[in-house]
């Protein structure tokens, strides 16, 4: 079996204002390393445009309606302080759901072992009725519910890596013992949530705050002591991750020091865990990364794990 790539041009057509971190470059930067000879057994995919069916797995119709209404002709609209949406933003969000549940399916169908998702917007901070934090649906979450409701799954696992906490992902998935939400990400930093003492209402929640300046070793004892015994404990069937790389030392918005290699390290740890209890089955989402150079580097080194489970 092999990794496939899904992605969509209508995603670089989520236009933010100039200056804005995330940016129309990002998936460029992304897109431009997985060129690269090394990445040809890709099976790459387009993208479809997710039925609305799959957003309301999580958002009710009226934020759906909501964000629909706030889409100009023309320029950019602020959602929030950080959010901003474009003509194109609709069908970008929608090309990043389609990509998240079309991975579901294929990977649950056995027709590849492992799936990346290079898509924008990212989607780990979209609340229940909230946009925010450049988000505006909850992608993980909604492949979640996909697994969960649509495949009959019993037990599926959302691991949240980048420096953010992914307050969105824990606000959709916190009402269901089905899922189990990981997060590692800095604190004290944006959105400001992701203590250890939040739980999900069916203990269903393991946050991992990580002080300013710590690097890959204290990630690595993280998941060592704490998310892998977790996991294992739970036993999911399917592993999703939101794979955020703005953990980087050269990231411009954040203080973690992790590297390339700390992240093909803990992604090799999570498809380990789902070697052991899921069949190898792994869909992982883009999320931050706004350091161009590091976020191309930091993909290439997870997809090349992911293309290294092949088999």
């Amino acid at each position: 079996m092999t990794t496939a790539l899904l992605s969509h041009a209508a995603c670089l057509d989520h236009v933010t204002p100039p200056g804005h971190p995330e940016r129309v470059a990002r998936l460029e930067a992304v897109l431009a390393a997985l060129d690269a000879p090394e990445f040809a057994g890709l099976v790459r995919l387009e993208a479809p445009l997710a039925d609305v069916a799959e957003v309301l797995r999580v958002h009710p119709a009226a934020y759906l309606a909501q964000i629909k209404g706030a889409i100009p002709r023309a320029g950019q609209v602020m959602l929030d302080e950080d959010t901003h949406v474009s003509q194109g933003s609709l069908d970008a969000a929608l090309r990043a759901v389609g990509a998240a549940t079309l991975a579901v399916d294929l990977v649950l169908a056995g027709r590849v072992r492992n799936a990346f998702c290079a898509t924008r917007p990212p989607g780990h901070h979209a609340e229940t009725a909230r946009a925010m934090g450049f988000c505006l649906f909850g992608t993980a979450a909604i492949a979640a519910k996909r697994a969960l409701d649509h495949h009959g799954l019993n037990r599926v696992a959302v691991v949240d890596f980048d420096v953010h906490h992914g307050n969105g992902t824990q606000d959709l998935l916190w009402d269901d013992g089905r899922a189990l939400f990981i997060s590692l990400h800095q604190m004290p930093l944006y959105p400001g949530t992701g203590s250890s003492g939040e739980r999900g209402a069916h203990d269903n929640v393991l946050n991992l705050p990580l002080p300013p300046g710590s690097g890959g070793a204290e990630m690595r004892r993280a998941v060592t002591k704490q998310v892998m015994p977790r996991l294992r404990a739970f036993a999911p069937e399917l592993v999703l991750i939101s794979a955020g790389f703005d953990a980087h030392a050269d990231d411009p918005l954040a203080n973690l020091a992790w590297h390339e290699d700390d992240f093909a390290w803990i992604t090799s740890e999570l498809c380990e865990l789902a070697d052991q209890c899921a069949g190898g089955r792994v869909v992982s989402t883009l999320e931050g990364g706004y350091d161009l150079d590091a976020l191309a580097a930091s993909v290439a080194a997870h997809v090349r794990v992911l293309m290294e489970r092949d088999g």
